[in-house]
């Protein structure tokens, strides 16, 4: 039996529906007796609207799904925790002026990507949740968000000039997270502990984002684990004119992404309503993993 991942990954382009496909896959784990949590990681979170309840930047329950939790991480309250901590030793140890210092080096993009990995980072250190699902940001900041703790010697090194500072915080800070940040990436770059997940659209650039985004995260020691093709047009709709033309577009990339992404993969249909709410989020998950597996190549009719 296939073993279930600890922690699952969902990327790709905006608007391929990502978010509505990580929440599926959040309640079918849920509703198999597993305590799932599943985080955004997304500035344009929208886990509120897809639950049809306020989360927000805390862990909350998930209203008619036991074991199920959500969060959604706000970059602006995660930056301000992170920038308390790496400040706080020196508030106490070091005057105004040095604080008042610190404060404007911490004051950069870096940071701010640096406290949303420390905040993902807490839930793979933790043993609290059976499988956590993380729903990422668009696929370029996500793999910059994961290329930032690899090579600490480099952060380690620019610390030690000058001021110790760099956009992590003091020296000290840096080798105080280095242990946990060694173990996420140990993580991530296990292939059965970390599953990664792309969600794309039959079209033309989701398909090329996807290609060169598996790249880019093998060279950093990520494997994804399979594709989810989401959008597809049911076969009994083409028979309208205007759905007939796109099937078949649809039809050449589905062919092209046969060829293309040599990756298992799962299709999900275009539905006629809004994926919104636990009774339509369980349909998709339905139709996902309980009527699917995974396969090497999508069947195309003629």
């Amino acid at each position: 039996m296939k073993k279930t991942p600890r922690f699952i990954f969902f990327s790709g382009k905006g608007g391929v529906g990502k978010t509505s496909m990580a929440s599926s896959t959040a309640v079918y784990y849920a509703e198999k007796g597993l305590k799932t949590l599943i985080v955004t990681t997304d500035p344009a979170a929208n886990l509120s609207d897809v639950f049809e309840q306020q989360i927000g930047h805390k862990v909350t329950a998930i209203e008619g799904v036991s074991n199920l939790l959500a969060m959604e991480i706000d970059s602006d309250e995660a930056t301000a925790e992170y920038r308390e901590r790496a400040l706080a030793p020196i508030r106490e140890a070091f005057g105004d002026e040095m604080v008042t210092i610190m404060e404007e080096q911490l004051n950069s993009p870096c940071t701010e990507e640096m406290a949303s990995f420390d905040k993902f980072t807490d839930f793979m250190d933790t043993d609290e949740y059976d499988i956590v699902i993380f729903d990422t940001a668009p696929t370029g900041h996500t793999i910059r968000l994961l290329e930032l703790p690899v090579d600490w010697s480099k952060h380690i090194e620019e610390s030690s000039k000058g001021s110790g500072q760099t956009c992590m915080g003091p020296v000290q800070n840096i080798q105080d997270s280095k242990d946990k940040y060694d173990r996420a990436v140990k993580l991530l770059q296990d292939k059965e502990e970390t599953h990664f997940i792309f969600v794309l659209q039959p079209e033309a650039t989701p398909i090329k984002e996807t290609i060169r985004s598996a790249k880019e995260l093998g060279e950093i020691g990520i494997n994804t684990t399979e594709v989810i093709v989401n959008g597809i047009l049911p076969e009994e709709e083409l028979l309208n004119p205007f759905f007939k033309k796109r099937g078949e577009m649809q039809k050449r990339y589905l062919q092209q992404i046969n060829t293309e992404i040599p990756l298992p993969k799962r299709k999900m249909q275009l539905l006629a309503e809004e994926i919104r709410g636990v009774e339509i989020l369980e349909k998709v998950a339905d139709q996902l993993y309980n009527q699917q597996e995974a396969v090497n190549q999508i069947e195309i009719s003629n």
